[in-house]
C-alpha cells in the first residue's frame, strides 16, 4: 500500500502546522483539543522544519519542570522531521518509523508538505491490508 492511499482514507482534514514561535503550552492545548500526538513546525506553512510531539513535551517536563511550557516551540522541537513521500510504500515508512523510534511523519512532495502519517496510519493500513488478502486466499481455497 502506498502513503498516497493512506492519505485518502483519512480524508482532507489537513496538517496541523505551527510557528517556530509559538508558546509549548499553546501546543499542548492544541494537541489535547485536537485529540492528535504531534504537530509540524513550519515559519512557511509549506515546509517542514520541525515537528512537535507530545513525548517531546513530556521530556522535557521530566527533565526541567513546568517553566519548558513558556518556552518555545523552536527550543523544544526535532529539527529535520524524516518524511516520506506520497509514493513511498506502507511498509517502508512503518520501518522507518520502528527503526528511528518516532511515530509522526511528514508527507512532502516537492519541498511542500502535502500530509502527515502516524504509525497509527500505517498500522491500520496494513492490517486492511492483511485482511484483504487473507479473504482472498479464503476464496481462492473455498473456490468462492
Amino acid at each position: 500500500m502506498l502513503v498516497q492511499q493512506i492519505l485518502k482514507s483519512k480524508g482532507d482534514s489537513g496538517v496541523i502546522t505551527v510557528k517556530p514561535a509559538t508558546r509549548v503550552s499553546e501546543v499542548a492545548s492544541i494537541l489535547a483539543e485536537r485529540r492528535i500526538g504531534g504537530v509540524v513546525v513550519s515559519s512557511d506553512g509549506e515546509r517542514p522544519d520541525g515537528i512537535l510531539s507530545e513525548r517531546d513535551i513530556v521530556r522535557a517536563l521530566a527533565v526541567r519542570g513546568a517553566g519548558c511550557l513558556s518556552e518555545t516551540v523552536s527550543e523544544m522541537m526535532t529539527r529535520n522531521p524524516v518524511c516520506c513521500t506520497r509514493q513511498d510504500t506502507s511498509d517502508a515508512v512503518l520501518t522507518r518509523m520502528t527503526d528511528g523510534r518516532f511515530r509522526h511523519m511528514p508527507v512532502v512532495e516537492e519541498g511542500r508538505l502535502v500530509g502527515i502519517v502516524t504509525i497509527g496510519d500505517v498500522v491500520k493500513a496494513r492490517l486492511e491490508e492483511l485482511s484483504m488478502e487473507k479473504s482472498a486466499l479464503e476464496g481462492m481455497i473455498m473456490g468462492h
